[in-house]
């Protein structure tokens, strides 16, 4: 069977071949027709599992596509190409080629399909190269904001977002997610933009900035909804827990449902997230005190730190 398809593959490239030549009654080439007989070898070559001669083909057919001034169909091939070298493993050669064919559909004037191309190139290299599959996911989320296609693009910068955390660039981490939290904001979708912020506020302390921490729950007060959310008091009961050297609240809210059940990467945060100072509790002076004078006393005590803190963070 394999052996079958190879010999029909190599007769659509001699007919491909004989539509390229020229001579005294036929001055031009005739690419529509070498681009299709090249298409044709690359499947059946495909077929008999021999990639990398269909992916000769492929690139063959793209270039009489191009001489032929079709992009679109040109692109295609491509993209084709890199498929063919993704079944090699051979996978930063087929982003390559995914990525010329994007650029060729943007010439061509078809964004979303450059855009889904991009898309396509970042799950292909996720895993073997986080830092390219970031910069693809930015640039299909470019192309989908410029058509106005803001929940596609949302999709992408999501995918950036959670590789830049998973590997811990968080200072560009933060500035993805404000760019997402921005356009949720844009389109209303408010109870994402309260997500986001929580979010925010972990990327901000795993990067020891208390103070761009508490600004981003501030700003958010802006949000219809958020103040008075359970996302805000828990952002608020952190916060707290956090400036006090208190591990234990801290614990407690980043283990609570509405962190856990966030996206991985995100919970992860929340639970490996330690207080400055080691992460002990910090004591007050009088729990010995209280010990000695008995539960009376420390009821008493405990009331009065409720008093002092009972107006929250605001």
């Amino acid at each position: 069977m394999a052996a079958q398809k190879i010999n029909e593959a190599l007769e659509h490239i001699a007919k491909a071949e004989k539509y390229l030549k020229t001579g005294f009654l036929k001055w031009k080439p005739d690419y529509d027709s070498a681009a299709t007989e090249y298409g044709k070898a690359a499947v059946a070559f495909k077929n008999a599992k021999q990639f990398d001669q269909a992916r000769e083909a492929c690139l063959r057919e793209a270039e009489a596509h191009e001489n032929n001034k079709a992009l679109f169909h040109a692109a295609k091939a491509y993209e084709q190409a890199g498929m063919m070298l993704k079944e090699m493993q051979r996978l930063p050669e087929a982003v390559q080629l995914i990525e010329k064919a994007s650029m060729m559909y943007l010439e061509n004037g078809t964004p979303d399909t450059a855009a889904i191309a991009l898309e396509r190139a970042g799950k292909l290299i996720e895993n073997v190269s986080p830092e390219k599959a970031v910069q693809l996911y930015q640039q299909a989320a470019s192309v989908f904001e410029n058509e106005e296609r803001l929940r596609q693009a949302l999709e992408m910068l999501g995918k950036a977002s959670r590789l830049l955390v998973r590997g811990r660039r968080l200072d560009e981490a933060a500035l993805s997610l404000q760019k997402e939290k921005s356009i949720y904001k844009e389109i209303e979708n408010y109870p994402t933009c309260y997500k986001k912020t929580i979010a925010q506020v972990l990327v901000h302390l795993h990067r020891n900035d208390y103070v761009a921490a508490e600004r981003c729950v501030r700003e958010s007060y802006s949000i219809p909804g958020f103040n008075g959310s359970e996302d805000c008091a828990a952002l608020e009961q952190l916060l707290e827990g956090y400036d006090q050297q208190d591990q234990d609240q801290v614990s407690e809210v980043c283990n609570s449902p509405l962190f856990k059940y966030m996206d991985n990467d995100y919970a992860k945060l929340g639970l490996t997230l330690v207080v400055p100072g080691g992460g002990m509790k910090k004591k007050s002076p009088n729990t010995a005190q209280d010990k000695a004078r008995g539960p009376a006393a420390a009821g008493s005590h405990a009331d009065e730190e409720e008093d002092e803190y009972s107006g929250g963070l605001c």
